[in-house]
């Protein structure tokens, strides 16, 4: 009886820690760049998660990534890590408000349809009407303020979400770690790229963060890479893809209310129409995946830690 109770509440723990914690992230980025260089804030995170994760692993007994492994790796974590979320922390530090960038971000599987062309898949009719749906939400959304007043932020975000969209296809032919040990070692190396690139453009901390620029860096190690991959990995053993990466539609209507009601920031009517055609382009691109037949789920590295 207690394992049947369990069952459902780890399953919803699940689903709550990747709608609103992952939701909740790209606040907590824009609370943490107000007093960390952008890239230098996001270079510590990932390194402090990945050597959490590493060595919990290999105390757990996992093996540690061979040579070929650590280059494959290296080359999707700064894909993505590196590359995505760093232009996603760049991007709020120019300005861009942390919904809009949720809403940029959500473009992700438009663009790995696309990319999944280069690698001979197939897209349905249903997936290609996503994708012009979707190029017109984009459209809609860079007519908005916010990117307007922010073009170099606005470059920064289709950057880092098609960058992150290519990762993730490139990843499933590659010889990756297996399982959590993919993750920890793109982390690490991600995260050394950036604090190289951090260095190399001459960040500098003038000041010590103030507490809240701290609390952000905690919550996005602990909250925001570890504990929300932890539940992505759950929920791929436990529901199908689609439902797994549901995230993509949730996550900007969370990161959207965050930032109203605890950053004041201030969304127009253009990118509230923009949201509803790109949310309505990824819900498009999903219901092919609801239709098929429950299969052995492969994670996408591309959705592993935001």
């Amino acid at each position: 009886m207690s394992t049947a109770r369990r069952f459902p509440l780890l399953l919803i723990g699940a689903f709550l820690a990747l709608y609103l914690v992952w939701g909740s992230t790209y606040l907590f980025i824009r609370i943490g760049v107000e007093s960390w260089p952008p890239m230098l804030m996001a270079g510590v995170r990932f390194v402090i998660a990945g050597s959490l994760l590493y060595g919990f692993l290999r105390w757990r007994g996992a093996p540690a990534p061979t040579w070929p492994q650590w280059r494959a790796a290296g080359a999707i974590g700064f894909l993505l890590l590196s590359c995505g979320n760093g232009g996603v922390t760049l991007a709020e530090h120019a300005g861009v408000a942390s919904g809009v960038a949720a809403l940029a971000v959500a473009t992700v599987p438009l663009f790995t349809l696309v990319f999944g062309l280069f690698f001979g898949h197939r897209n349905s009719r249903l997936e290609w009407a996503g994708i012009v749906l979707g190029l017109v939400g984009i459209g809609m959304l860079n007519l908005g303020s916010n990117l307007q007043a922010s073009p170099m932020g606005a470059a920064l975000i289709l950057f880092a979400a098609a960058a992150w969209a290519f990762g993730s296809v490139w990843s499933k032919s590659l010889p990756l770690p297996q399982g959590a040990m993919a993750s920890a070692a793109e982390m690490l190396v991600g995260g050394a790229a950036l604090l190289i690139g951090s260095a190399v453009s001459g960040e500098r901390l003038t000041e010590m963060p103030t507490a809240a620029g701290w609390g952000a860096l905690a919550y996005l190690v602990f909250f925001g890479s570890i504990l929300a991959f932890s539940s992505y990995m759950y929920l791929l053993k436990h529901v199908r893809p689609a439902a797994a990466t549901s995230y993509a539609y949730v996550n900007p209507a969370v990161a959207v209310l965050l930032g109203i009601v605890f950053a004041g920031e201030q969304i127009g009517a253009e990118e509230c129409v923009a949201m509803a055609v790109i949310i309505g382009a990824v819900v498009l691109i999903g219901l092919p995946q609801w239709r098929r037949a429950p299969q052995q789920p492969v994670p996408l590295k591309g959705e592993m830690c935001k």
